[in-house]
């Protein structure tokens, strides 16, 4: 389970844009995770992003409305506890992003992601079909995300949904509406989520996804909070741009 992968499993990364490696965090990783996120949701400690700061469908309209205190993203997940640094460069995640980015030198981004998502009951939102690479800027498109599942996601508590192959397309830019979203009112868009599945998940379940791989996500309709730990990664000859949010803060060799 922790060796490399095989070149089969890494075939199907290649052509699909993402990969799911089942149980690959120890039950006594996750716990010792969930343990810090449980003692710094509520309230929740900062830096924090708020559902009410996207906008997204479904999120509370101003942080003074209900449910406008709702944390969305625990953020500097590296900077915030030891457990969650050890598990960005351990070698069961640096090891499989070595063999999916073809380099040595690995790379964890203090800029995006780098966070704990936590969907709640009641307050979550809605974020439509997107690709990551969207807002990043590197010299290459070619970064790759890290998600740890700490409890179930599934389609009903707004687990992530993916289409598969979808990192290889080019889409024109009529496709995209003004945030760069898939618009939902064209029929080769609609065709294409159709092709979506989801990537059900239980904790300690990794999820490997390319950063152009359009993925999706409902609000939370479970009783539960739902909590996932998400890094980027990129090779070190691929450079964020100078003067960009890509490079506000150092990368970190991992």
């Amino acid at each position: 389970m922790n060796g490399p992968l095989s070149e089969a499993r890494l075939q199907d990364f290649r052509e699909n844009g993402y990969l799911i490696e089942r149980s690959l965090a120890s039950d006594a990783t996750v716990g010792a995770m969930n343990a810090v996120i449980d003692e710094t949701v509520k309230p929740a400690l900062a830096p924090v992003e708020y559902e009410a700061d996207v906008h997204y469908p479904g999120a509370p309209s101003s942080k003074l409305a209900p449910g406008g205190q709702t944390p969305r993203r625990l953020l500097n997940a590296y900077a915030r506890d030891v457990v969650f640094r050890d598990w960005a460069r351990s070698p069961e995640v640096v090891g499989r992003l070595q063999q999916m980015l073809s380099c040595e030198q690995v790379m964890v981004s203090q800029n995006h992601h780098n966070c704990i998502m936590t969907k709640h009951p009641g307050f979550s939102s809605v974020t439509s079909w997107h690709q990551d690479m969207r807002y990043w800027s590197f010299d290459q498109p070619e970064l790759v995300s890290v998600w740890l599942a700490l409890g179930t996601e599934t389609p009903d508590n707004g687990g992530l949904m993916l289409i598969p192959g979808s990192h290889t397309l080019d889409l024109p830019r009529g496709r995209l509406d003004a945030a760069l979203f898939l618009r939902t009112d064209i029929k080769d868009n609609e065709t294409l989520i159709k092709n979506a599945i989801p990537a059900e998940l239980h904790a300690g379940d990794t999820l490997f996804f390319h950063c152009r791989t359009f993925h999706a996500a409902s609000q939370n309709d479970s009783q539960t909070l739902k909590k996932s730990l998400v890094y980027t990664y990129h090779c070190e000859n691929n450079r964020p741009i100078p003067e960009t949010r890509s490079a506000n803060h150092a990368d970190i060799p991992v």
